[in-house]
């Protein structure tokens, strides 16, 4: 995808994230949009780190959760602005993810898995018995000013307003994305997601690309967590377990994790089954679970691509005969027997 082609599918998406929110009267669907949108920025880290370095992670609701108990901190504590704040949690949960990935993605396979697992637990942990800091399993409240960036609180708050702020992040995030996937360090990590060995042999070094995208996969899901963070004004040690992990990860699957817009697809198809389905079943996951299923075997590449097949498929309907007319006129035709025989 070429770069303007980028700035053009960004700016119509924005657009349309706009349109909506004119469009929805009613706060509730906002606040319903306004989640789902959010776990669709979580969604997109998660399925980054799938992507480019073809590992699953289990514990990547660490940095969704702890984004919101730093924030929650340093306001609690007045150590800084809110502002600062924010940009500290994501820059520092990314610094931080670095550091550890250095370590951890030298391990391949489901022990990588395993690990992420491990630390994320650590912290749910930490966060669980901590009561004197994050106020344990209670969790706490954010103590948010009366302005943020200049903009007072109470309109920040409103489901139009979080929404669109919400929407806008994850077009930023997705359109970054894609630019730096574009260039370079998109071509680096894919080929040494394809073949690590051969990737060494030709002169990559391997550990830093890989701990750089998943520190990038990480402060992706800790803007996800601020958002929540802002949006509820209330963080606890749920938001760190590996169940939320879990979730993040069905939504990967069920959106399709080759298209870097498909976890956000699972994220928006997740969230609008839960509230459907809901109202009708008690047990909604478990029907949500036959439909990961379905997924999972017959279109190994999710929704995404089900709808890009789709969409080749349909959009020129007469592009296969065409392309066999050609083809069979480009061939020679093979001499018949009898005529073969004379010629012999």
């Amino acid at each position: 995808m070429s770069i303007p082609r980028i700035f053009s599918l960004s700016g119509a998406a924005l657009a349309c994230g706009l349109a909506l929110t004119f469009m929805v009267s009613s706060g509730t669907v906002l606040s319903l949009l306004t989640q789902a949108t959010i776990y669709a920025i979580f969604a997109l880290g998660v399925g980054l780190l799938l992507r480019q370095n073809g590992m699953a992670s289990f514990g990547h609701a660490t940095y969704f959760g702890s984004a919101g108990y730093i924030v929650g901190i340093l306001l609690q504590l007045k150590a800084v602005p809110a502002e600062a704040a924010i940009v500290l949690a994501v820059l520092g949960i990314t610094g931080f993810a670095f550091l550890l990935g250095l370590v951890i993605v030298r391990v391949p396979g489901i022990a990588f898995g395993m690990l992420t697992l491990a630390v994320g637990q650590m912290f749910f942990l930490t966060a669980n018995r901590s009561r004197g800091l994050t106020g344990g399993a209670d969790g706490m409240n954010i103590e948010w000013p009366a302005t943020l960036f200049g903009f007072p609180m109470s309109a920040i708050v409103q489901p139009g307003h979080m929404f669109m702020l919400s929407w806008a992040a994850l077009i930023v995030c997705m359109g970054g994305l894609a630019l730096v996937l574009h260039g370079r360090f998109g071509a680096i990590t894919e080929a040494v997601r394809d073949n690590e060995e051969r990737a060494r042999f030709i002169g990559i070094r391997t550990l830093l690309p890989r701990a750089a995208l998943f520190a990038l996969s990480a402060g992706i899901t800790s803007v996800a967590g601020t958002l929540t963070a802002l949006n509820t004004g209330f963080v606890s040690p749920e938001s760190l377990h590996w169940s939320v992990s879990g979730v993040a990860l069905m939504m990967v699957i069920v959106g399709g994790y080759k298209a870097l817009w498909g976890p956000a697809l699972g994220a928006i198809v997740y969230f609008l089954a839960k509230d459907m389905l809901g109202d009708y079943a008690n047990h909604w996951m478990a029907i949500f679970g036959i439909a990961l299923i379905t997924v999972i075997v017959f279109s190994p590449t999710g929704l995404a691509g089900a709808l890009g097949r789709l969409f080749k498929g349909s959009r020129k309907p007469g592009a296969t005969a065409v392309q066999a007319t050609q083809a069979s006129q480009a061939v020679p035709a093979k001499p018949s027997a009898p005529a073969a025989r004379t010629a012999h």
